[in-house]
This record gives structure tokens, C-alpha cells and sequence, in this order.
């Protein structure tokens, strides 16, 4: 009897393992993938024996059993083998079988326990075959080491509660132990410590910034309509002032005009191939089975829709870059959780050899400014507008619309020639104020700075003056939208909880307006050292 050969896909590996791998099935995962399974750093020897860490980063998997293990040529006895998993439960190998399997969902743990066994410092080899579904068996060959480090400083932590009065009150005495400094105003906060799980770990405290308020601003968009006053938390003086000269002027000419024209957030795995021809081939089966892809992806999250997979090919890489839309919530999360899952899949189902895959290959530029964002999108894009009449700008600005414009150009040539990433004079500022002040990752400040800003000269010798932020991360649920004052400040703007992402990105994209026509105008009438002077002297 002959079997046939399967053309492409999952059967075609399988049929591999059957024929050449005398009936041992798994699954072809790439050795340098399989190998993150193991959790490097995770060998020690306890008072319970040589221990060891096993971690699924791969996809929802269950815990089989253990075939085999063998440490430094050494065979252990599976009577002696414990599985331990993340919520403290204690299995024999006997216990752990094919139809009676642990859970071990993506990011779970099993920690493997050899009793009545002592290794010393040094490097260790460790082979283990174990089984898991769907993977089938597999098998890791791992080098770890025990470092002798002796007593390392930590930071105390409680790991029943690490929110407690108590875990906190630790920190406190160990900062004064190690720095000799007691704690008076950080301690001083009025909600409940609780709230900071997940937001922050080994909490001590809050680091209490000022918090002005500028405006009101008028906004005519197609989500934010009326006027609204803006949070902006900042040590910087001049500033909440500058921007409320600058809202004002807005409010002069009728309030600025919003709109959001693209929605998406990324994340961009790479996968490694022997050469580019292999790469480019890989990439058009991606694109042929884009269908399944967005399935695999869209069933981690009821929120994350994937819309795009862009390609950037390059060497022997295929960098691609899942563009997803992800509600009200920031997203960079959401959107590596559905990418990894349609990446493992792909894994599973390529006919080909990935040499090698990381989940993002930095083209996603998380949290740095770049020109792919700048043209592709990441997070919202959003443009805000207004037409400065000639009476506001000269007699509420101190400018000239000409000047106001002559400078525009001369700036966006400045920036030009020392390759900046916006041409604005600050969208940072306003943007990091107000990240801060309503919870958001201030983190993508960095992407969301890089603003695009235009002025056109009228007729009338009105300046027409438009702000465009090709990446704006912003949220008005999850992350640190829940946090105290941070949801007030939220909720000044009827922006808080799920709804109002595009009203607080059309809000946004308006105070940098507002910080860009100020500060545009104190440069052209020469009062931007002499505002300082006056406002921002605290010496």
C-alpha cells in the first residue's frame, strides 16, 4: 500500500513525522520557537528539590504529561517528577495523562519539580519530552544555568497582597533604611491602593503633579461638539496659559473644526527565512489565506477587528504588520494577544520552514515616532482646524497672519533640514499634559508628538491653520483611564469609559492646535522670552 503525500499544510508534516519518525506525531514548530517554551533563569535548586519552569508562548495549549527527562545525562524517575501549576496545585506524573490533562492557556505556567535531588552553581543540561495538545509531543533540549549570587537587594513585597497597608508601609521603611529619606507627601493619596493593580506594581505611593485647567475650547467635530475645559498636568508655567491664549483665539473665530479620518493599531511580527525568495513566498500564502488569518486573530477579543496586513520585505524577513481597529481601548495589548494566535496558527498551517519568528520586528515603531506611522497610521488619525481672522491674530496674538504663516514655512523647512519628526513647535506639551492628566500610556507621547502642520495664507488675510496627528494612542477605557483622578479629569470632558474615544481624540487633536497657534504667535511677535519670564520663573 502506498500513501499518498500531502501537498501542503499541517498533513504534510504529519505524514513526515509518521513516515520518517517511526509513528511519533507532532506538530513542526521551528527549534528556536519550540525552545521559548522553557523559561531561561527559571533553574533552581530549593528546598524541595531541582525545579524548573515551563511556559506556554505559543497558543491555548493543555498539559499532557511528561515523556521523559533527563537532567545533566541523568534519567529521573517519573515517580520522582511533580508538576506544579501557577495557582499552587501539586500533580503527580500519573495523575497528569492524555485524557486527563492540566489547562495551560497562552502565558500560564507549570513549574517542574525533581524531588530528592541537589545541583550545584554552574550550567546544568536538561532534556525533557513532554506532551501537550494541540501541539502533539515535543521535545526540548535546554542549557540553564545557577548562578551563585549570593544576597541581592529587592524591594519587599507581599505576595498575598501586594496593595495592603502592610506590603506599602514595607516599602516605605526599606526606602528609608536605604536612602535615609521618610516619605511625607508621597504617601498621601485618596483612593483606594487597590486600584493600582495592574496599572503599577510595588506601589508606595502617588508622585503629586500641579493640574491647571485652560480653555474652555470650542470644538466642531463630528463626536466632541461645545465647549470644553482641558486638564493639564504639568510643572511647566506659561503653558496652561499659552494654550488658553491659544483656545481663545479658536473661540474667537468660531471653535475649530475635528475629524477623525482613520482608526488602527498595529503590531508587527517578522519571520526569518533561509533566503528572500523563501520570505516572498511565505508572504504571498499569507496574503491567500488572509481570511483565516483575521479569523484566528478576531477570536482572542470581542473588540480587536483585524482590517490590514501590510508587508515590508526585506534581506531574508517578511516584517508584516496586523492593522487592527480596538474600540476605546489604546490597544497595543489587545492587538498582541490577536496577532500571537493568528502567528501561531500560521506557524501550524505553513507548508514551508520558518527558520525563526519574533512577535514584533520593531516596524510596529510601539512607542517611537517613524515615517511608517506618519503614512500608514497608528492609533487614530486625526485632523483639527481653524481659520484665525486678521483682527485675532493681530490684536488678541500680537502677530501679523503674514508673519504667522511666513514662519510656519520657514519652521517646516528648519525641521526638514534636521530630519524632526513634526514640524510644529510643541505638540509634546499639551499632549503630555494631558495624557497624564486623563490616564493615558504618556509612553506614546513619543509617537503621538509627531504632528503634520500646515498654514495657508486667504484672500481676506485670514491664516487658515490645520493640525493633522497621524498617531494619536489614546483611550477612554482600560489602562489608566480607571484610576482615580484620572477618571475626573476624564469626565470634565465627557470622555470617560467606553464611547469616547473619538471625542477625546477630536479634543486632543484641538489643544494641540490651540498650543500650536500660541506659541507660533509669541515666536513671530518676539514675547516668547519675555512670557516666560513673566509666568514661568520659579527661582
Amino acid at each position: 500500500m502506498v500513501i499518498p503525500t500531502p501537498d501542503s499544510g499541517i498533513l504534510k508534516r504529519v505524514y513526515a513525522n509518521l513516515v520518517g519518525g517511526g509513528g511519533f506525531v507532532s506538530l513542526d514548530i521551528p527549534d528556536k520557537v519550540l525552545k521559548r517554551l522553557y523559561t531561561y533563569g527559571s533553574l533552581k535548586d530549593t528546598d524541595r528539590g531541582v525545579e524548573f519552569e515551563v511556559k506556554n508562548r505559543l497558543q491555548d495549549a493543555k498539559f499532557a504529561g511528561i515523556n521523559r527527562l533527563v537532567i545533566n545525562g541523568q534519567e529521573i524517575a517519573p515517580e520522582r517528577v511533580r508538576l506544579v501549576t501557577a495557582d499552587g496545585e501539586t500533580f503527580e506524573l500519573d495523575d497528569v495523562t492524555d485524557n486527563d490533562p492540566i489547562p495551560l492557556p497562552v502565558g500560564r505556567t507549570v513549574t517542574v519539580v525533581i524531588e530528592d535531588m541537589d545541583i550545584p552553581s554552574g550550567e546544568h543540561d536538561i532534556l525533557i519530552d513532554f506532551t501537550a495538545k494541540p501541539f502533539g509531543d515535543l521535545s526540548l533540549e535546554i542549557g540553564d544555568t545557577i548562578r551563585d549570587e549570593g544576597e541581592l537587594p529587592s524591594i519587599p513585597r507581599d505576595e498575598e497582597d501586594n496593595y495592603s497597608d502592610e506590603a506599602i508601609r514595607m516599602r516605605h521603611e526599606f526606602i528609608e533604611e536605604e536612602t535615609g529619606v521618610e516619605l511625607e507627601h508621597v504617601p498621601e493619596f485618596s483612593f483606594d491602593a487597590s486600584m493600582g493593580e495592574g496599572n503599577v506594581e510595588n506601589f508606595i505611593g502617588v508622585a503629586q503633579m500641579p493640574l491647571g485647567l485652560a480653555g474652555p475650547v470650542k470644538v466642531n467635530g463630528e463626536h466632541a461638539d461645545g465647549y470644553y475645559p482641558i486638564p493639564l498636568a504639568t510643572t511647566e508655567g506659561t503653558l496652561v496659559a499659552s494654550y488658553s491664549r491659544g483656545m481663545k483665539a479658536i473661540n474667537m473665530c468660531g471653535g475649530a473644526t475635528a475629524t477623525v479620518t482613520d482608526d488602527k493599531m498595529n503590531r508587527a511580527p517578522v519571520f526569518v527565512f533561509e533566503d528572500a525568495r523563501n520570505a516572498r513566498d511565505f508572504r504571498d500564502w499569507v496574503f491567500e489565506h488572509y481570511d483565516t488569518i483575521k479569523e484566528k486573530a478576531e477570536e482572542t477579543s470581542s473588540v480587536a477587528e483585524l482590517i490590514e496586513i501590510e508587508d515590508y520585505m526585506t534581506n531574508n524577513f517578511a516584517h508584516l504588520r496586523f492593522g487592527y481597529q480596538t474600540g476605546d481601548a489604546a490597544g497595543q495589548n489587545m492587538v498582541g494577544k490577536a496577532t500571537f494566535a493568528a502567528c501561531n496558527w500560521i506557524l501550524q498551517e505553513y507548508p514551508g520552514y520558518v527558520e525563526n519568528f519574533y512577535l514584533d520586528g520593531n516596524t510596529s515603531t510601539d512607542k517611537k515616532a517613524s515615517a511608517v506611522n506618519t503614512m500608514m497610521t497608528r492609533g487614530k488619525r486625526v485632523t483639527a482646524e481653524v481659520t484665525l481672522d486678521e483682527e485675532t491674530c493681530v490684536h488678541h496674538l500680537g502677530a501679523e497672519p503674514e508673519s504667522l504663516d511666513h514662519h510656519g514655512k520657514i519652521a517646516t523647512l528648519g525641521a526638514l533640514m534636521v530630519d524632526g519628526q513634526t514640524n510644529g513647535a510643541h505638540p509634546a506639551n499639551g499632549l503630555a499634559s494631558l495624557f497624564i492628566a486623563c490616564g493615558q500610556d504618556e509612553a506614546n507621547v513619543a509617537e503621538s508628538h509627531a504632528a503634520l502642520i500646515n498654514t495657508t495664507l486667504l484672500q481676506d488675510n485670514s491664516l487658515h491653520i490645520s493640525v493633522t496627528i497621524p498617531s494619536l494612542i489614546v483611550a477612554t477605557y482600560g489602562g489608566g483611564t480607571g484610576m482615580a483622578t484620572q477618571q475626573e479629569c476624564l469626565a470634565m470632558l465627557d470622555c470617560d469609559g467606553p464611547g469616547n474615544v473619538n471625542k477625546f481624540a477630536e479634543i486632543a487633536a484641538t489643544t494641540v492646535l490651540a498650543g500650536e497657534i500660541s506659541l507660533g504667535a509669541a515666536i513671530s511677535a518676539s514675547d516668547w522670552v519675555t512670557s516666560h519670564e513673566s509666568l514661568g520663573r520659579n527661582r
